[in-house]
């Protein structure tokens, strides 16, 4: 119980300190600041959502509840900022096609797999369960910190060369994620659980969807810079952020373990697995394997 309190508090805390950051010289609504308005929307969305998902016991619409709440705190940021600039809407604009698309890529998924094995020892015990939703609050105010921050500074700012480097960043991430998502769903439909990819994209990295997820938020910090100020700046770990949770916490490691425990022992994996970075792609794919 100790224990659980206290990643709850480091959750909480580290939210409100970036709630307090990104309200930094920005705008109000009715005497409060605008982003810490997001901030709390963005945990009670995940609160309310979590009563439901405890009653039913499944995870089924967690992606797809957090993509909601990047549109939600994304739109409630710009309708309450007044004068919203042609870069506030830029950044509203990416946020909400990325949410769109991951969100309903990953709720089709779960319904066609049925579950998300991640949650199975986490749903039976309410307070594991209700701390995977509050992260995913947290995951959600940290991410889109530093748009949120630049949409409700209320500094008019008109894309220049580094918003326009931003965006080209975004989209060429946004692809290579949809790409590689695409590739590796096809391919487990033709071939099932039980083979690897290392066709496409997956030629050239062994994670080529979490390259192009780090990327673009990397772009999306890039077009919000310009709007930024004093604390404000702290909101910029947004890509630092993604980049370690999903190398160091619970995307790569523990797909890599996964990997390891099903085909640790067959040499094409072994020799996928030497010539194949992890994450950065490699321009030359050497000797690929072919039937994956």
């Amino acid at each position: 119980m100790g224990q659980t309190l206290l990643r709850f508090g480091v959750v909480l805390g580290l939210g409100l300190g970036m709630a307090a950051a990104g309200s930094h010289t920005g705008t109000s609504w009715q005497g409060i600041p605008v982003f810490a308005l997001c901030a709390l929307l963005a945990f009670t969305i995940q609160w309310l959502a979590f009563l439901p998902a405890w009653r039913l016991q499944t995870e089924a619409f967690y992606d797809l509840t957090g993509a909601l709440t990047y549109l939600s705190v994304t739109w409630l940021a710009v309708a309450l900022t007044p004068d919203q600039n042609a870069l506030g809407l830029l950044l509203a604009g990416c946020i909400s096609l990325w949410a769109l698309r991951l969100g309903s890529f990953l709720f089709l998924r779960i319904r066609a797999d049925g579950k998300d094995s991640r949650f199975d020892r986490i749903k039976p015990y309410a307070g594991r369960f209700l701390f995977t939703w509050t992260l995913q609050g947290l995951w959600v105010v940290i991410t889109a910190g530093c748009a949120l921050a630049a949409i409700t500074s209320g500094r008019a700012a008109e894309p220049g060369g580094l918003a326009i480097t931003g965006f080209a960043l975004w989209l060429f991430g946004f692809v290579v994620e949809v790409v590689a998502d695409q590739q590796k769903r096809r391919f487990r439909h033709t071939n099932g659980e039980e083979r690897f990819i290392s066709t496409g994209l997956w030629a050239y990295s062994r994670h080529p969807n979490y390259f192009g997820e780090i990327l673009l938020w990397l772009g999306i910090a890039l077009m919000a810079l310009p709007t930024l100020a004093g604390w404000q700046w702290a909101t910029l770990i947004s890509p630092l952020f993604v980049f370690l949770l999903l190398t160091r916490v619970s995307g790569i490691p523990l797909l890599e373990r996964k990997a390891e425990q099903r085909w640790g022992q067959n040499p094409d994996w072994q020799a996928y697995k030497a010539r194949t970075p992890a994450l950065v792609p490699r321009l030359r794919a050497r000797n690929t394997v072919p039937r994956a």
